[in-house]
């Protein structure tokens, strides 16, 4: 029986860029001054009106194969993650199968996952993969958030980024790349704590869902637009990921000190260093890439792992613990060594 591993990671940022300074000088009245001590993140990448999260998908995913890890020919399933979608149907990976050019034979399956969706698509892609269904699976996950983002809703405004990542996940049976074992789970009576409640079926959009309002903090927001009670996001991951990676060390037999990176969803730089110290990981394996992308959902641990690849941080035989969390409220988490 064949195992799974990850062949190779590409990923695509639209070339807008907005910085905190671009922020000072359109709202001088925001507390921004601690923003970068406390976010991690200077600047962020924005999706232009009409680039979706399937056009930015196709980029990712391109730059991927035109490495010819395998060729396109060779890829028997395509999962596309993401939670802004082109339309309600069809599904985004239906749209980014054709646009690729893979042949008609290929499975393609969406999902609608946020900040825990690339763990959740490498366990999927490995179930294909050990069941046999599958030898090469590309997992493409994209979002464009700041198309929800309310312009004067600072809370959400100065961490969300545009991105996608394409990852290519292949049959072993030997070498040193290998994706190990999983923790997953989902507790669904967060849901409200992160969400745009209007917009599909449960509550359509109209005059009502577009009023705007102005909380206490003084974010304008509307119900079509993002919100985040980020009190209650952080609550959940200091209470639930700390127990994930126990409990992920624990199903693979390891010990903490045998990992080399530990690569969280990058939602800000303040939260994940209170998950690791409560983790007991020490700074310098601590992964932490956002300060020029900002918190790009479900693209933002592919893209990590691609940026500590190419400093040569992350090299053939570094073991690795990758933890999604958030949206859902949702987690997954997983132990792989890189090759």
């Amino acid at each position: 029986m064949s195992d799974a591993r990850v062949l190779g990671i590409s990923y695509h940022l639209p070339p807008t860029v907005e910085t905190l300074e671009d922020l000072k000088r359109q709202y001088p009245e925001w507390p921004l001054e601690k923003t970068f001590e406390e976010s991690g993140i200077r600047s962020r990448h924005i999706a232009p009106p009409g680039v979706t999260a399937t056009d930015l998908g196709f980029e990712a995913a391109l730059k991927l194969l035109r490495r010819e890890l395998v060729s396109a020919e060779e890829i028997d399933f395509l999962i596309f993650c993401t939670q802004m979608p082109d339309h309600f149907l069809p599904s985004g990976a239906c749209l980014v199968q054709h646009r690729l050019g893979l042949r008609k034979q290929v499975g393609a399956v969406g999902m609608d996952l946020g900040c825990s969706g690339f763990v959740y698509g490498l366990a999927l892609s490995k179930a294909l993969i050990v069941s046999g269904m599958a030898e090469n699976v590309l997992l493409v996950v994209a979002d464009t958030v700041t198309q929800a983002v309310h312009p004067r809703d600072r809370t959400t405004r100065v961490l969300f980024g545009d991105g996608a990542a394409a990852a290519l996940v292949g049959a072993t049976d030997s070498g040193p790349g290998r994706i190990g074992q999983f923790v997953v789970g989902t507790d669904g009576k967060g849901a409200a704590s992160l969400t745009i409640p209007a917009g599909a079926f449960r509550t359509p959009r109209s005059q009502e869902t577009a009023k705007e309002q102005t909380d206490d903090a003084g974010c304008t927001r509307s119900a079509n637009h993002l919100f985040m009670d980020g009190t209650a996001v952080f609550t959940f991951a200091i209470t639930v990921v700390p127990r994930v990676i126990r409990e992920l060390l624990q199903s693979a037999n390891l010990r903490a000190e045998d990992i080399d990176y530990y690569v969280y969803h990058q939602a800000n730089k303040f939260m994940l260093e209170q998950l690791a110290h409560r983790s007991k990981v020490p700074p310098n394996k601590l992964a932490l890439a956002m300060e020029d992308v900002g918190n790009t959902s479900s693209a933002s641990i592919p893209i990590t792992i691609q940026k500590y690849v190419e400093q040569r941080k992350i090299v053939a035989g570094s073991r690795l613990v990758l933890v999604g969390f958030g949206v859902g409220f949702s987690w997954a988490a997983c132990e792989m060594t890189w090759g």
